[in-house]
């Protein structure tokens, strides 16, 4: 007996409690299930199998402590976690009138709503017609597969809605049901940063320069793409005829890592072995093999100086002696500053020079300024020698840049031998029967000495030779003596010859005297009068 109570006392127990939380069916439970809003009752306590199988009442665990999101980068989350099923994604709301006439167009409205903060794909609202429901037209359009009207939605994002509206007419007088359904897929999305790393590289030198200048160059190497430039390296490799200070023709930069938008500068300097155009490339690569190409084109130009000297190879002593000067730049650069000097050679005097001309010391200066490729300048010296000799004179012009240059020229400087003749006679007039002598001299008034002095003395036949004497011996041939040549005589020196003849008739005679130098090619003659008498 006491064991038909307990049992009687746990059927009244359950029976109680399934009346409390709400007395459904299963029946009941799947009507609810799909074709409408399942009562709060239903929703987290009870579940059924659709087979309406054995049932029982149960309490949902407590939930799981939620995941802590990973920190979202710059362009979504990069990783996520979802469970399925989720409650309370999308609401489906189907709005009919109460009351419509048979064969009388009408409309309804469906509207869909992700009532969710994430988007939500794959969505498909499916319209199941009553079989007395003659469909005319919806808006957006709808498949109509069958008794069904199915409309597919690539995505709905948080909070969105879609409106669907859905126009027919009622064949048949009665209740008219018509279901909606919806499915949807709640992606798992993940977001990855795509970066692109991208070099920029400018290179800049002087377009021009001097051969003997350095070229400065500098080297910018910029990331202007969206990830990071890992190990980027400059590399230069110089052209035949550049290299750098240190005599490499390599150049190498390390610029390591550059985050977007970073730049970094280098610089270097480069000499130009010769005048030429040089085409420079450059080459800035990264770790994973970005590349970015500058050139530069640098033309290095030479000035070269071209000096000539022209003047006299032979000039008298004392007399003024000019020396022109030319400089020219046959080259293609620029000759700065281009200088002209002329050494003053010793035993010179009254030196006079062309406009520009400095005398500083024992030379002669002229400060050209800038020669231009292709053009020439003149200037002249004039000296006055003092001593007989070899003049060597020496002019020298450089400039910036440019190789110095000399030119020089020798001239002989010469005296001049002027031998003056004179003849005059002792007696005058001479009677019949005596003799008078004629004493000639001859005067060296020049600078240099008179060479091979040949002394000639004719008379006429009114006279007879007696006899001679001087600086040099005599011979008589007919009416003439002539005395041997007298090597050398000195400037301001002077030689005497005498030669004395006998008066044989009276009158009016000329003695006749005759002089040949080294020097000159024609003879100099004098003669001298005398009165014979009886």
């Amino acid at each position: 007996m006491r064991r038909i109570s307990s049992l009687l006392l746990f059927l009244l127990l359950f029976v109680t409690g399934f009346l409390l939380s709400g007395c459904y069916s299963c029946k009941t439970y799947h009507k609810w299930k799909g074709t409408g809003p399942v009562p709060s009752e239903l929703m987290d306590d009870f579940v059924w199998s659709k087979e309406c199988g054995e049932w029982t009442a149960v309490h949902r665990p407590a939930p799981k402590p939620a995941k802590k999101k990973a920190k979202p980068s710059e362009c979504g989350p990069y990783t996520t976690a979802r469970d399925y099923p989720v409650k309370h994604v999308v609401r489906l709301e189907k709005n009919v009138p109460k009351e419509v006439h048979i064969n009388i167009p009408f409309f309804y409205n469906i509207k869909v709503t992700n009532i969710t903060d994430v988007t939500v794909t794959d969505v498909v609202v499916t319209d199941i017609l009553s079989e007395h429901f003659n469909f005319e037209t919806a808006n957006p359009m709808a498949e109509n597969i069958g008794n069904r009207l199915v409309w597919h939605f690539d995505s709905l994002n948080p909070k969105d809605s879609i409106d669907i509206k859905v126009v027919g007419t009622a064949e048949k007088a009665g209740c008219l049901q018509n279901c909606a359904t919806v499915t949807y897929v709640i992606p798992v999305c993940t977001f990855t940063n795509v970066v692109e790393a991208k070099l920029d590289l400018t290179k800049t030198a002087p377009a021009e320069v001097l051969v003997c200048e350095t070229i400065p160059v500098e080297f910018v190497v910029t990331n202007s793409g969206t990830g990071t430039a890992q190990d980027v390296k400059i590399i230069d490799q110089l052209p035949r005829g550049l290299r750098t200070a240190d005599g490499e023709y390599k150049v190498v930069f390390d610029a390591g890592n550059l985050k977007p938008g970073q730049s970094r500068q280098f610089s270097t300097q480069l000499h130009a072995s010769e005048a030429g155009k040089y085409v420079n490339r450059a080459m800035a690569t990264s770790f994973l093999g970005v590349k970015a190409e500058a050139t530069a084109i640098t033309i290095a130009r030479k000035p070269i100086l071209r000096i000539s000297k022209t003047g006299r190879r032979r000039q008298y002593l004392e007399r003024a002696l000019t020396y022109d000067i030319t400089v020219a730049n046959v080259g293609d650069g620029v000759a700065r500053n281009t200088i002209v000097e002329d050494i003053i050679p010793d035993g010179v005097t009254r030196v006079s020079i062309s406009a520009g001309g400095k005398i500083i010391g024992s030379t002669v200066t002229w400060n050209l300024g800038d020669l231009a490729p292709n053009s020439a300048k003149r200037v002249s010296v004039t000296y006055t020698p003092m001593k007989i000799g070899e003049y060597t004179n020496t002019a020298n012009s450089n400039a910036y840049c440019a190789d110095a240059k000399s030119a020089s020229i020798t001239t002989s400087v010469v005296g001049i031998p002027a031998v003056l003749l004179e003849v005059i006679d002792i007696e005058d007039p001479v009677e019949i029967g005596n003799t008078t002598t004629y004493v000639v001299t001859a005067t060296n008034q020049g600078s240099m000495p008179g060479t091979d002095i040949v002394i000639t003395g004719t008379w006429e036949d009114t006279q007879q030779y007696a006899s001679s004497s001087g600086a040099t011996a005599g011979s008589v041939i007919g009416n003439t003596v002539t005395f041997a040549p007298l090597r050398s005589l000195a400037p301001k020196a002077k030689a005497t010859w005498r030669i004395v003849v006998r008066a044989l008739e009276p009158g009016d005679v000329r003695f006749k005297v005759s002089m040949k130098t080294g020097e000159f090619e024609r003879p100099v003659e004098e003669t001298e009068s005398t009165n014979l008498y009886e």
